[in-house]
């Protein structure tokens, strides 16, 4: 911001109340003009503000349609500041018009804007006697102006919003703009908000094509959060379904879109799944060649391959020394740090202390750009046994650049019910270290659907069979193959559900190994509870809950690995059951 503009948007935020919205310098509509200001009010409606920190002396002459001003000594020829707000408000107003749920449905205004829409031009440094003794006044109608002198530090509220609202042409009653109608402005004046459907990461609306009903965007928290991470180390703390990974997705394609250091931008998940998804995504968005989306060994492998450093043999070891590998390739300066213009690490509560103490050093210093996001309650590799560290201890300056989403959107509230009962004396917050990592029991955004159905079968077999017939009778409601998902305890269940499938001819893939999953293909996935995370489906099946723990597990481990399977439905839940295990009465209570 120029000092002018700053001092209008403390303005703003100060004397205006807490049911306005402001955007600065975002780019709106279809053809992404860049107003200075953009202020929506339920009530009072849509407001574009230019703003100028010109002096007097700057201009040399000025007339309804141009102004002449000298910066730097030089004459430069430019639009009317009013002109230019007007062409703004215009493009806003177009966009929002095509949406018959924003406009007046009947009367001599039909078609038009259902709520007051105007704009105006903000002289920071110019006061209101000054534009009137220069005569500017005949170039732009007074009420259209704020000067300096009308926006001190000590100015009424109440007189500072009334000379905005002088800026509007009309009012429309007293009629309040609903919640959704207020989403619905944001959904087409900002793309980039949208929540994406499972096409992408970001739905391009075509200016000709149908609006859909139902318009769904990131809450508040979420815009605000994903446009102003800024430069840095940042750290998301989140909990499951609150939104992460698509702040993820909006800040991997706008900083791919804004690299000028021509280093690529590095996207890093403990899941393979999840990766494969992520590059999917960023492929169909044509970003690929500027974002790659890997999950950590498959990345640490590629580093060794690409510096002709030494593979490991396979074996029960062969991941561990992958990494330590890397890491002591980097310690002798084998493989070159500071690779990537940013890193941005999804499921990080899943990463152990030293590969993100590799992983930072892999950020180019001059950009320090560095992102985690974080949920303990879904930390189901090692966390108890080893997860004992401090951001700080690895190189990570989260302290003050932390953010905590609480709102769980994914799942309806009955879903997350269940997933309470599973794993309720899990999510009860605690410090973990110095970062205070915190364990975060959701929040239900009140999204209501269909109870999770929860069934007592004789038999495993007899389990799996329910499963199919459940499935089957999804995709005849309407539900897609691909919106669906089986998650199963072990390998042993896996193949027995495909053979259950199988037998009903439903078209599905086994998830066992690094290469199993394509998002993209119409069929049932079926894959162990581990690996589902990161990912979502409409549809989920998750048999063998009457024997989880096994003897030899943890029993709060189970509990956490079951939450992370429940959370994975965004519509429709079924859990079977066989046998008396301590989840199983857990889910019966």
């Amino acid at each position: 911001m120029t000092s002018g503009e700053r001092r209008l948007a403390e303005r703003l935020e100060d004397k205006l109340d807490e049911d306005y919205l402001l955007w600065f310098d975002v780019p709106v509509g279809p053809k992404q003009s860049h107003p200075d200001f953009v202020v929506l009010h339920p009530r009072r409606g849509v407001l574009i503000l230019e703003t100028k920190d010109w002096r007097l002396e700057t201009i040399q002459k000025a007339t309804r349609e141009y102004w002449e001003i000298l910066p730097g000594g030089q004459v430069k020829v430019v639009i009317n500041p009013l002109a230019q707000a007007r062409h703004c408000a215009i493009q806003v107003v177009q966009a929002l018009e095509r949406d018959r749920q924003l406009v007046q449905p009947s009367g001599s205004h039909q078609g038009k804007l259902a709520f007051p829409w105007g704009y105006g031009v903000v002289f920071t440094r110019i006061t209101r006697k000054q534009f009137e003794a220069a005569g500017l006044d005949q170039a732009i109608e007074p009420r259209l102006v704020i000067c300096s002198d009308e926006m001190p530090e000590s100015v009424d509220p109440e007189a500072f919003q009334q000379r905005l609202w002088n800026m509007f042409a009309h009012a429309f009653g007293n009629k309040a703009l609903s919640v959704p109608q207020i989403d619905r402005v944001r959904w087409i004046l900002f793309p980039e908000v949208r929540v994406p459907q499972q096409a992408a990461l970001f739905d391009d609306q075509d200016e000709q094509s149908e609006l859909p009903d139902v318009m769904r965007v990131m809450d508040l928290q979420q815009e605000q959060l994903a446009r102003s991470l800024g430069e840095g180390h940042r750290v998301i703390h989140g909990v499951a379904g609150s939104g992460k990974t698509m702040i993820l997705g909006y800040r991997a394609e706008y900083l791919a879109r804004a690299n000028t250091s021509g280093k690529p931008i590095l996207v890093l998940c403990f899941n393979e799944p999840l990766a494969v998804k992520l590059h999917a995504q960023f492929e169909a968005r044509g970003l690929a060649d500027r974002v790659h989306a890997r999950h950590f060994h498959k990345w640490c492998r590629q580093q060794l391959v690409a510096y002709g450093q030494p593979i490991p043999p396979q074996g029960k070891t062969m991941f561990d020394e992958m990494v330590d590998g890397v890491i002591r390739a980097v310690d002798r300066r084998q493989i070159p740090s500071g690779q990537y213009q940013a890193i941005l690490i999804d499921e990080g509560h899943d990463f152990r202390p030293e590969w993100l103490k590799l992983i930072t050093q892999m950020v180019d210093p001059a950009t320090n750009s560095l992102l985690v996001l974080y949920d303990d309650a879904q930390s189901i590799y090692e966390r108890r046994k080893a997860r004992q560290f401090s951001f700080k201890s690895v190189g990570i300056q989260a302290q003050g650049r932390t953010t905590i989403l609480k709102i769980n959107y994914r799942n309806t509230r009955q879903i997350l019910q269940v997933a309470h009962r599973v794993a309720a004396d899990l999510l009860t917050p605690e410090d973990k270290d110095d970062d205070g990592i915190p364990l975060l029991r959701p929040v239900s955004c009140g999204r209501d659907g269909e109870a999770p159905l929860i069934l007592r079968l004789p038999s495993p077999g007899e389990e799996l069979d329910k499963i199919a017939e459940f499935l089957q009778a999804s995709h005849q409601q309407g539900y897609a193959w691909a919106d669906m998902a089986v998650l199963c305890r072990d390998y042993a269940t896996l193949d027995a559900c495909s053979a259950a499938l199988r037998k009903r001819r439903l078209p599905h893939r086994v998830r066992k190994a690094a290469g199993d999953f394509n998002p993209g293909e119409d069929t049932i996935k079926i894959m162990t509870m581990r690996v589902s995370k990161g990912l979502e489906f409409p549809v989920v099946a998750i048999p063998g809950v009457g024997q989880m723990p096994s003897p030899k597990e943890d029993p709060a481990e189970a509990a956490r690995v079951l939450y992370v399977a429940a959370t994975r439905a965004t519509h429709r839940l079924v859990m079977t059951i066989c046998g008396d295990s301590e989840l199983a009465r857990r889910l019966a209570s």
